[in-house]
């Protein structure tokens, strides 16, 4: 469409049509006048909401303010009386009262058969404004019901919504708060517990000292006096007197050998497992790990020089793989490298704070996840190169389907109720605390209290398929 001809233009139009229809009674077509008011009913009968929609007097008055060519307020000129302003074609000066369809714009009846739109879609300008007015009535229905829609959905939807929050976040607010205060409850029940199982504990060993004490005090009192008569005997008496006090001496030697050696034994140390809880075991590694400030699984990679000629490592050196024999190679010596055992470690060594790291084991069949020294041996076939199997290194093991945790030779029987496909550590060297979990079900597996003293390496051992590092 033209910029001097829009849908105004033709909405000023067809008023004066439409005017000039009402003062000459023989234009008035009452077939025109029933095709608007059926076309104004149609939208609103088919739709959904016909029944509560013709409720609305706005809806029922719709039709009426288009009705006979007419905008109610369209136009000042409309409403006065005064003649509409004819427009003419500005090339052959006649009055624009048809419609090219193809120039979408205002033509003269000259244009179509002489001028610029020969052959092109010509209608009446009337009809062409009464499908403009059509289209308006559509819209502006459109609208209405649109505005209707919003309403109700303000009206009754958020309403309801509001309502509904306001109940659910002063349900999850009571939940909140009841969990917190039964584990709050069982926290200060179970402090109670483990203060009241130490100072037990503390008593008991308390009392043991004090018994060695006087035991022992008693004892070197006895063997001091012992050594005093005999010291007194040696040196104060003539050859013929030492030899009467045969008996004397014998007493006095058999009181010296009845005191005994003292011996340190675990009943005067503080038994640590009287401090072990599992429930604080559980929420202190929950916190840890999924708390506000919970540690990321810390992102490591396996250190290429020691990886045992019998594992391949991955290009991320995130994977080991267990070899079998003939695709094996002898890669060149390297002091860090494992050369008999299927191990391998990290390259970070810890030396302070919290870390956890996990490794996808997959469904391997053979596998020693853990910690070791940084100084463990790498060379040989002896357990000082072998993990679990020295005092430099901890390690869950599994071999057969069954699990165990390994230190210094001793094994120690874990017990799972599911195999699991991860295994997770997490290490507090403050704490002096090494955990073993299950990273997809938070289960524990195993517990180690250790107070390191050289700076440690996380590693691994394959036998059998692979196992990898999960970031």
């Amino acid at each position: 469409m033209s910029a001097d001809y829009g849908l105004c233009d033709l909405a000023v139009v067809s008023l004066r049509d439409t005017e000039q229809e009402e003062e000459d009674p023989g234009l008035r077509g009452s077939q025109k006048e029933h095709n608007n008011n059926s076309r104004s009913r149609s939208s609103v009968e088919g739709s959904p909401l016909s029944d509560t929609l013709s409720e609305d007097p706005w809806i029922n008055v719709i039709p009426s303010l288009y009705s006979n060519g007419s905008v109610a307020g369209a136009s000042p000129a409309a409403d006065s009386g005064s003649p509409a302003e004819v427009k003419l074609c500005p090339a052959h000066q006649s009055e624009l009262d048809r419609y090219c369809n193809t120039e979408q714009r205002p033509v003269c009846s000259l244009c179509e058969t002489l001028g610029s739109c020969q052959g092109h879609t010509v209608t009446q300008l009337t009809e062409r404004a009464t499908t403009v007015r059509n289209k308006l009535v559509d819209i502006c229905e459109k609208m209405q019901l649109q505005a209707l829609r919003i309403e109700r959905f303000i009206q009754h939807t958020l309403t309801a919504k509001e309502k509904a929050v306001q109940a659910e976040a002063s349900s999850a607010r009571e939940r909140v708060v009841a969990q917190v205060n039964a584990v709050r409850e069982a926290l200060e029940e179970e402090e109670q517990r483990l203060l009241e199982a130490v100072h037990r504990e503390e008593e008991r060993v308390e009392q043991c000292l004090l018994t060695q004490r006087a035991h022992w005090s008693q004892a070197l009192n006895t063997l001091s006096n012992a050594r005093t008569s005999l010291v007194h005997t040696l040196t104060h008496s003539t050859d013929t007197m030492l030899v009467n006090s045969n008996q004397e001496i014998s007493d006095r030697i058999e009181e010296a050998e009845g005191v005994g050696e003292p011996k340190d034994t675990e009943q005067l140390n503080l038994n640590r497992d009287c401090s072990d809880s599992k429930l604080m075991l559980g929420l202190w590694a929950s916190a840890l790990l999924l708390g506000p400030s919970g540690r990321a699984p810390a992102h490591l990679h396996f250190d290429q020089r020691s990886v045992s000629p019998l594992l391949s490592l991955s290009p991320d050196g995130r994977t080991l793989t267990f070899l079998p024999k003939r695709q094996r190679q002898s890669p060149p010596y390297d002091p860090e490298r494992f050369d008999s055992w299927p191990n391998a470690v990290c390259s970070n060594p810890i030396t302070s704070g919290q870390h956890s790291w996990a490794l996808d084991v997959g469904t391997s069949g053979a596998f020693k996840v853990g910690v070791c020294y940084a100084s463990m041996q790498r060379k040989g076939t002896g357990n000082d190169a072998r993990l679990g199997y020295n005092a430099k290194s901890w390690v869950l093991s599994h071999y057969d389907g069954d699990f165990s945790f390994c230190h210094n030779g001793r094994n120690i029987s874990v017990a799972v109720v599911k195999r699991p496909s991860k295994v997770a550590m997490l290490l507090d060297w403050s704490m002096q605390t090494l955990l073993f979990y299950d990273p997809d079900t938070m289960s524990i597996l195993h517990t180690v209290r250790q107070a390191f003293t050289e700076p440690v390496l996380p590693t691994c051992a394959v036998a059998d398929q692979s196992v990898t590092i999960v970031h």
